[in-house]
């Protein structure tokens, strides 16, 4: 997937184009169905498929005070969206310019003069342009005269749910730790990640060697807990089995930041430091708690473990 920063990188005859317009916060099965739809409309067109995004939400700088957390950072979103065989994306800086330009020079210089659209798709509520003025309806009159259709993808919602799927459903479950029905939302199990490097050494102490990962991380972090899941280790290519840990290590209280660290299940001598690696959280075991004395903190390690040893199916067929 080409990736453009600016509407002056795309070259002069890259269309025509079928164009998906949104934030794209977390590519979960939402923004799936309209890449979907792109991708036929694109492949029946013989037209390029493009979908054009924004480096920040919108409310950055719009309403600051106002403005969530992103689902994932803006390369992340780039690596998922790329990994849906798009011809290429426009990643849009979303600064006071953009912000004050109107929706009509906006479709006429990004979407027809760049791109050459010919089909552009948009969900329901999406709004564009100074002040929002831009919606499908504007599309719709514009349309005809610059020479491109319209199709407005509805939501998706989850079988026996009547809430569509949206980034701001998936920040909450996050916030809850609800990462098995964060990971239906996403169509696929939420992650983080980062550089892992050295922390206290107290899993190590304790018999549960972890890695820790850096305070820099590319995704939204789930709620302080335990989980089962997986490191995968982007050196070596290899998935691991692992229980994973979130939070300040409230037994201690000598954290001062949430960190994200993962024990390998039955391995106490890999060399991580340094390594680039994703933590996938598959299932909530537990809260954070403090615990009264170091020997209840090892029975709990133990019997975290062995949780997401079941939950994993270590040893046996192992859960993908």
């Amino acid at each position: 997937m080409i990736v453009f920063r600016d509407p002056s990188e795309v070259p002069e005859g890259f269309g025509p184009s079928v164009v998906a317009i949104g934030k794209f916060d977390g590519v979960h099965t939402g923004h799936r169905a309209v890449i979907d739809r792109l991708l036929q409309d694109a492949a029946a067109a013989g037209a390029r498929a493009v979908a054009v995004t924004f480096d920040r939400n919108p409310l950055a700088v719009l309403r600051p005070d106002r403005c969530p957390e992103n689902v994932v950072s803006t390369e992340r979103k780039l690596e998922l969206l790329g990994d849906l065989e798009l011809d290429a994306a426009l990643v849009l800086r979303f600064d006071e310019a953009l912000a004050g330009l109107e929706a009509e020079d906006f479709v006429r210089q990004i979407l027809v003069d760049a791109l050459q659209v010919e089909t552009v798709l948009v969900g329901r509520d999406f709004r564009f342009g100074r002040g929002g003025a831009g919606d499908p309806d504007l599309l719709r009159r514009l349309g005809p005269e610059c020479g491109f259709s319209v199709e407005v993808v509805e939501d998706v919602f989850l079988p026996g749910s009547e809430r569509r799927v949206s980034s701001s459903w998936i920040r909450e479950l996050l916030a809850e730790g609800s990462v098995e029905q964060a990971a239906d939302l996403l169509g696929r199990a939420p992650d983080v990640r980062g550089e892992v490097v050295h922390g206290l050494k107290r899993g190590r102490e304790l018999g549960f060697p972890t890695a820790n990962l850096s305070d820099i991380v590319d995704a939204l972090v789930p709620a302080d807990g335990v989980y089962a899941g997986w490191l995968v280790d982007h050196d070596t290519g290899i998935r691991h089995p692992a229980a994973i840990s979130v939070g300040t290590n409230p037994t201690f209280d000598d954290v001062p930041r949430r960190q994200v660290e993962a024990h390998v299940l039955d391995e106490t001598s890999l060399d991580l430091y340094g390594h680039d690696a994703t933590v996938q959280f598959t299932h909530r075991l537990r809260g954070m708690v403090a615990f009264e004395g170091i020997e209840k903190l090892k029975v709990q390690i133990g019997a975290d473990v062995d949780a997401a040893r079941e939950l994993l199916a270590v040893g046996g067929t192992v859960a993908q």
